[in-house]
């Protein structure tokens, strides 16, 4: 069992976290929003008269009392940091292209394009002021027609904007593959398949406070990438960088949703800077259920061809992608799909398409997993169709069509270059682990027992990428030594719950051979730390780890050459061990690393470094028990094997593996937003609407990991944060399909919710029926 003790733990279990809706500031107004309650429309007059004379109400504005707010800041570096990948085209790229003309406004102007989006902002003396103000503005909405999915909306005449396509980007990867290849296979399977739109749902919602001092604004947020908000909101109110300062506090949770410049936040900093008072806005769960970032969102359709002895020869995957009612981050988020398509099998030809397409729903946005998840699900649905085509366990399918470890580094038809991997070795772990021989004779009994409710046994064999994109495989950082002997880390990444505070000091720690109570991090402040890229894509430990072990290192050289200044000597006849200089040849002249400090003045690296991108792989396995006539799904056992490379926390890694299945396992059974006919979630109820596993739902889970080590970083690190939402969707939807064995597998499409698997289970009846 794991030693669990994490330096965080005491503080955020007993209350003692401070969150920014934690914090203090004298004379802080509360802003509300006034959200629209159509999903798309012409937004005609709105009045904010009333919401003025409310008692404690300090202003109210609309989009035409605040002409000169900037539109929210489209995402700088997203779509111009995607660097060129081999075998790739997009026919748009740039941001600019898709962009121009499709602003996203900080409060809507002419039309509304999703269900919640604000029409006006209203400050109040507090929160309670601010929402009774917000209850008197007034607006109407003409409503338009609604499209609430890719393949509506691409279709449909209604544009969003004008002159200008649904569709905002088109990209493919790989090359187009002939008809021969089809036509001469042995076997040809394909299908359809819907990744529904999901909901990150961390414990904190959005948060913003933004705190004017003079010249300088102070913006408060539960951030993943403060020096990027620095960096936009400083653009948007036409400052320096160095006039802005954002710090991130304790957050609570964020699976890729807090990265972007929302246009909440432009109001808010915008009108501290305005009223010379701080603002602060903290998100309700409502409110966050109707406008956060959504997740998924993709229709595809996938086929797959192999040879009479189950060698893979092509594969090929159209993706319309939903990325919402403006082209932000998530228009360029697909690709990740289609680069990530080829999976961990050697197969020739990889064709993949992308369509990105704007619908009236909330922006798409990377969660955890960002377009891998995807990859996977497709593909492997569609390894079990070609198993069961071909008479061959799903097993030894997938092992005849791995990609050896002998090929590493291994370049893809879709330009990936695949660091590492064991793939055969995950898979034979975790069919022991499961006991998958039994399994299958339990299946087998079942199915001569009419009696018996059907077992299904799903497997997903997955790879992903870590670490980023290249250009974006770097990260900020210093060791600063203090007289005392303590030793200060500051990085230029942001936790939400990932453990930063136990894992980097320890990391330090053992770099320089000191007690790990002697160093603490600081992070999520650019005024400690001026640049730095922030935590997201699972990049934390394979990025920023190697640079604070890479600074440690500087520290080590730095103090030998001090020692050796001090003493006369030779750079070669000193050495550092356990956190202190000595003299190869002479064993009184030794010196703590404080002390060395005292004799020699401040000791503080700072430097950049940058590692290459891994790619974490494993296998999951799920045996799934289905009652037909009620359509309910009962996991009976879940295994989980990652391969992440060098573990730097075994306990850390366990939560992260554990707690990533469990959201898989929601995105397969239970979680999905629902839009009625004008473009609005369906989810007035709250969290009794929208599914989230909890306690109750939590099966027997079983983590387990091997170790091929990246050579893409010193540490040997590779990502290990996203790996049940990648790996184990595909596993429950295989181990359902396997146990009902329909004819039509398209038929189960996410969540696979009790009327799902009922009207699956029953279709050979009702075709028969009529």
């Amino acid at each position: 069992m794991y030693q669990w003790t994490r330096r965080e733990d005491e503080r955020l279990l007993t209350g003692k976290g401070r969150y920014v809706a934690d914090i203090e500031v004298p004379d802080c107004l509360d802003a509300v929003f006034v959200r629209s309650r159509v999903g798309h429309g012409a937004l005609r007059a709105v009045d904010c008269s009333a919401a003025r004379e409310v008692p404690g109400v300090v202003g109210a504005w609309s989009a035409a009392d605040l002409t000169d707010v900037p539109p929210c800041a489209h995402a700088a570096a997203t779509l111009q940091d995607l660097p060129p990948v081999p075998h790739t085209v997009l026919a748009k790229l740039s941001s600019d292209e898709a962009v121009v003309g499709r602003e996203w406004p900080a409060l809507v102007k002419e039309r509304v394009r999703y269900a919640g989006e604000a029409v006006a902002v209203v400050v109040g003396e507090d929160r309670y002021r601010a929402e009774d103000g917000a209850a008197e503005v007034t607006f109407q909405v003409d409503p338009l027609p609604a499209m609430v999915t890719p393949s509506a909306a691409a279709a449909d005449s209604t544009l969003l904007f004008e002159g200008l396509s649904n569709i905002a980007l088109q990209g493919e990867t790989g090359k187009p593959i002939e008809a021969k290849v089809w036509q001469d296979a042995a076997a040809v399977v394909e299908g359809r398949y819907r990744q529904n739109l999901l909901m990150p749902t961390p414990m904190e919602c959005r948060t913003i406070l933004a705190v004017p001092e003079g010249d300088r604004l102070t913006v408060w947020s539960g951030h993943q990438m403060p020096h990027r908000l620095r960096r936009e909101l400083a653009a948007l109110l036409g400052w320096s960088q160095e006039q802005v300062r954002v710090v991130v506090p304790d957050t609570g949770g964020a699976f890729g949703s807090k990265s972007a410049s929302f246009p909440e936040f432009v109001v808010v900093a915008f009108l501290a800077v305005k009223l010379q008072r701080p603002v602060r806005w903290i998100e309700d769960r409502l409110e966050s259920m109707l406008v956060a970032t959504r997740g998924r969102g993709q229709d595809q359709h996938a086929r797959l061809a192999a040879d009479a002895d189950g060698r893979l020869l092509a594969y090929e995957l159209h993706i319309d992608a939903d990325v919402g009612a403006y082209p932000h981050l998530g228009v360029g988020l697909p690709m990740q799909t289609a680069w990530m398509a080829t999976g961990a099998y050697r197969t020739p030809q990889v064709h993949a398409t992308v369509r990105s397409i704007l619908t009236n729903t909330m922006l798409t946005y990377p969660y955890r997993g960002a377009g891998r998840p995807e990859a996977v699900i497709a593909l492997e649905r569609c390894m079990d169709m070609m198993a069961r085509r071909l008479g061959i366990d799903p097993a030894d399918l997938r092992r005849r069509n791995f990609i050896p470890p002998e090929s590493f580094p291994y370049t893809t038809p879709t330009g990936r270059t695949y660091d590492s991997g064991e793939y055969a070795r995950a898979l034979d772990l975790a069919l022991e682990t499961v006991e998958y021989d039994t399994w299958r004779a339990e299946q087998a009994r079942r199915r001569t027992d009419p009696t018996a409710k059907p077992l299904g046994i799903g497997l997903s064999c997955y790879v992903e990428r870590s670490g980023g994109e290249p250009g974006g495989l770097h990260e900020f950082g210093s060791i600063e030594v203090s007289q005392d002997g303590t030793i200060t880390a500051r990085c230029g990444a942001a936790s939400s719950g990932q453990s930063h505070e136990t894992v980097f000091p320890a990391l330090v720690a053992k770099t320089l051979g000191v007690d790990e109570q002697r160093v603490r991090l600081i992070e999520g402040d650019t005024d400690e730390q001026p640049q730095g890229l922030g935590s997201f894509a699972s990049r934390t430990a394979q990025v920023a780890g190697a640079m604070l072990q890479h600074a440690s290192q500087l520290v080590i050289e730095e103090a030998k050459q001090r020692a050796a200044n001090l003493w006369d000597l030779p750079l070669e006849q000193v050495e550092w061990s356990d956190g202190t200089v000595h003299a190869v040849h002479d064993g009184s002249a030794a010196m703590d690393i404080g002390e060395l400090v005292k004799a020699t003045g401040p000791l503080r690296v700072e430097d950049r470094f940058e590692t290459g991108m891994a790619f974490p792989f494993g296998t999951h396995v799920a045996v799934a028990e289905v009652d037909p006539e009620l359509g309910t799904v009962q996991l009976l056992k879940v295994v989980t094997v990652d391969d992440c490379g060098v573990v730097l926390n075994p306990a850390i890694v366990h939560a992260q593996a554990f707690g990533s299945a469990l959201q898989g396992i929601g995105q397969a059974l239970y979680e999905a937003i629902p839009y009625d006919d004008n473009g609005v979630p369906m989810l007035a109820n709250g969290l009794l609407d929208y599914l989230l596993p909890t306690y109750t739902e939590l099966p027997p889970i079983e983590v387990k990991d091997t170790c091929t080590p990246s050579p893409s970083s010193p540490l040997g690190a590779k990502g290990a944060g996203e790996s049940g939402c990648i790996g184990l969707p595909a596993a429950v939807v295989n181990a359902v399909v396997d146990a009902l064995q329909p004819a039509d597998c398209d038929l189960l499409q996410m969540p696979l919710t009790p009327d799902v698997i009922w009207r699956a289970a029953q279709a050979p009846k009702l075709e028969g029926a009529r």
